[in-house]
């Protein structure tokens, strides 16, 4: 979600990236292009160039590498040949069993403008630009060849996906990480949030914070999660056909309600017991957060409302069902 206006509030959650003005590698018009990122963090990546921009194809002869690097988050996966070696690469959770939401499709409808959730790599309307190959792509250090693939797109090309999960570029330059945790549920109609790519191919999350918002007069429970107009608490939710012990939304079900997912402890505002936090282990191998032993998620079509110079979300997927269950939202 794109705005010309600043964050009214640029506290860091706890475990997360400083947030600070930047703009996604695609969109590098100015004005209403412009987007609020998260911090740029250094990766350290040796051996790869330090390059001024982004331009042009991002392929080699044999193919583009994939590599990996470490950076503030754990290991994760970086281009690592052509034009955009050292740039951070991104997972969309909306990109599910050859279902791709993320399209090159133009929207006329977007606040800063037209243009698209993704396309080539250097497609300047695009928010999220594929990182594509003219060959079979190559696995660097720390990348699973078995894990490497592509898919034909239109208005992309050939994309690479890694455990069958598209790849995207956002940011500026190499050794940056600024789509980190973004939360596009309306608007932009892309509905998921962004991950870092584990080696293993799932999400790599950070810890996370945990706080309360307020929907219609009640104080419900709330993750921090990242927009274009800054951080801005968006409430979770649990599932009845859940146990303390093990999640039953998976599949298309995560789809449309991605599991809030964490690496470490949480942050939590004061009015939140430590002792209600807990984790379960996901079959992906991501680790989902709990309270009072309720695993959560995020409505990845949260509904959002205009409130002073930004949004509220609405919570309008309680009492949505699915499956054999309903999720509610989560009193603290």
């Amino acid at each position: 979600m794109r705005s010309r206006r600043p964050s009214p509030d640029t506290t860091t959650p706890a475990g997360a990236p400083r947030p600070q003005r930047g703009r996604a590698v695609g969109r590098r018009t100015t004005s209403a292009r412009l987007r609020i990122a998260a911090g740029v963090i250094a990766l350290g990546v040796a051996g790869v160039p330090v390059l001024s921009g982004a331009a042009g194809a991002t392929s080699t002869a044999k193919g583009t590498e994939i590599t990996t690097a470490q950076g503030a988050f754990g290991a994760m996966l970086v281009v690592g040949s052509g034009k955009y070696a050292g740039y951070t690469l991104y997972y969309f959770t909306g990109d599910q069993s050859n279902l791709y939401p993320c399209t090159a499709k133009i929207v006329k409808s977007l606040p800063g403008g037209p243009g698209s959730c993704t396309g080539p790599s250097n497609d300047k309307k695009a928010e999220w630009p594929a990182i594509t190959t003219t060959g079979k792509p190559v696995a660097g250090a720390g990348v699973n060849q078995k894990l490497l693939g592509t898919v034909n797109r239109s208005g992309i090309g050939l994309q690479i996906t890694y455990a069958g999960h598209p790849l995207y570029l956002f940011d500026q330059g190499p050794g940056q990480v600024t789509g980190q945790g973004w939360d596009e549920p309306s608007l932009p109609p892309w509905h998921g949030l962004w991950w870092l790519v584990a080696p293993s191919g799932a999400p790599l999350p950070w810890p996370g914070t945990l706080t309360t918002t307020t929907i219609g007069g009640k104080s419900v429970l709330a993750s921090m999660m990242f927009t274009g107009i800054g951080w801005e608490p968006f409430p979770v939710y649990s599932y009845s056909g859940d146990t303390s012990t093990s999640s039953a939304c998976t599949g298309s079900c995560a789809v449309a309600w991605p599991p809030l997912i964490t690496e470490g402890s949480p942050g939590l505002t004061s009015a939140l017991a430590s002792s209600a936090v807990g984790t379960l282990a996901r079959t992906d191998g991501t680790t989902q957060l709990t309270y009072h032993g309720k695993p959560l998620y995020l409505y990845a079509s949260e509904g959002i409302a205009p409130s002073g110079g930004g949004f509220v979300a609405t919570g309008s997927g309680s009492g949505v069902k699915a499956g054999s269950g309903t999720f509610s939202l989560v009193t603290p």
